[in-house]
């Protein structure tokens, strides 16, 4: 890429176990990642503590802006329970509020993108209840659920 045009900017998007040599000749570090949810699910502390370790550890590496394009946890709409119990829209709300937060903290990532906008038809398995992703912010049918207010919530302060 670089070879047919230098001025573009380089990147790809590594999952999470992908090793840093993916990311070597990036211009911009771009992650897909879900620390509390298929990683140290329903421990949000720890998972806070591993997502800054990671892209810290990556920031020293690197010292490349950083692209959090990928970030997510499902949720049940209308299950409600404490923060703790994955599945409830209290536990997506938290989730993504400690994304948010460390990304706040950090001024060289760069971006964010929540994994969904809303609920989407998937394939049926263990993991996806009535085959739906339920990672969404809305539901199928665009209600709203809480993790959305978290959302506004940073948008409004950021203004």
């Amino acid at each position: 890429a670089k070879e047919k045009d230098a001025t573009r900017p380089v990147t790809l998007v590594a999952i999470m176990g992908s090793p840093l040599s993916w990311m070597e000749h990036c211009d911009v570090i771009c992650i897909n990642r879900y620390w509390g949810w298929y990683i140290l699910g329903g421990e949000l502390e720890k998972a806070r503590t591993a997502f800054e370790q990671e892209v810290d550890n990556l920031w020293e590496v690197f010292h490349r802006p950083i692209i959090v394009t990928e970030f997510g946890a499902d949720t049940i709409p209308g299950y409600h329970g404490p923060p703790n119990v994955m599945w409830t829209e209290e536990y997506q709300s938290e989730y993504i509020r400690f994304y948010l937060e460390v990304a706040q903290e950090r001024p060289f990532i760069a971006g964010m993108q929540v994994w969904n906008f809303a609920d989407f038809a998937a394939i049926q398995s263990i993991g996806r209840v009535g085959g739906i992703n339920h990672k969404g912010i809305f539901t199928r049918d665009r209600r709203h659920k809480m993790a959305a207010n978290v959302l506004r919530e940073f948008w409004l302060e950021s203004q």
